[in-house]
């Protein structure tokens, strides 16, 4: 709690803006069922449970990276109902009984910034190409579309099944990403192999950054620094 400009109180549990990449437990999919042209999935949550996170109808948790909204809650268990787009997009409608996924809460007002900007909007999905174990961490090769690869730049951020990760390497179909024992040990990545299917959220700053340089383009009010600048980054091609 705390007191605005206004000197109201505002209970910051219910400001809730985003998600960080930092993947708090693993869930467990518990069924998975058609009802009024949506799929309603019920997931496992007795990971976020233990941690003590307190969970109300209507709060955002990212499920491999999907932002959804609860909607039920039979406690361990919560339910979700995920659109025809989100389903076409991203990786959850080849998802099973018995399948396990990754799960953070929405970041409240006054949480702590662990991770970097991620919206729990999938921008689609990938195909692991090869896993290599590098002592206790594992190498990974994503194959990704254009349309993903551009926003992604080699040491930036990538969000893969809802996990933060640094990219290694951008290849011409893909993208490498290393995963550290801690991260493997509390996500599904370690249980990932050759031939899965990743959902892929990139860097929403690279989208904005897009945006205003065409924008400026467009309007006549073409900025030749900037554009130099954002090119020698790695930013835009």
């Amino acid at each position: 709690m705390f007191l605005n400009h206004k000197s109201k109180i505002i209970n910051l549990k219910y400001c809730k803006t985003m998600f960080t990449g930092i993947v708090l437990s693993r869930g467990e999919i518990v069924s998975i069922k058609m009802k009024d042209g949506m799929s309603e999935v019920c997931v496992d949550c007795s990971g976020l449970y233990s941690k003590g996170i307190l969970i109300d109808i209507g709060d955002s948790i990212s499920i491999n990276g999907i932002c959804l909204t609860v909607v039920k809650i039979q406690r361990p268990n919560l339910i979700f109902d995920i659109s025809h787009e989100t389903l076409k997009s991203a990786n959850i409608g080849g998802l099973n009984t018995g399948s396990v996924v990754n799960l953070e809460p929405a970041m409240s007002a006054n949480g702590r910034f662990g991770g970097h900007i991620v919206s729990g909007h999938v921008d689609g999905t990938g195909t692991i190409f090869s896993t290599k174990n590098m002592g206790k961490g594992i190498m990974m090769k994503i194959s990704a579309p254009n349309d993903i690869l551009r926003y992604i730049i080699k040491k930036g951020s990538i969000t893969v099944d809802g996990v933060g990760l640094t990219v290694v390497e951008v290849l011409r179909d893909g993208f490498t990403i290393v995963i550290i024992p801690h991260t493997s040990m509390i996500t599904t990545l370690n249980l990932k192999k050759a031939g899965d299917t990743v959902n892929i959220e990139a860097d929403i700053i690279g989208k904005y950054i897009e945006k205003f340089v065409n924008n400026s383009s467009s309007s006549g009010a073409k900025d030749d620094t900037l554009l130099i600048k954002l090119t020698e980054r790695g930013f835009i091609k």
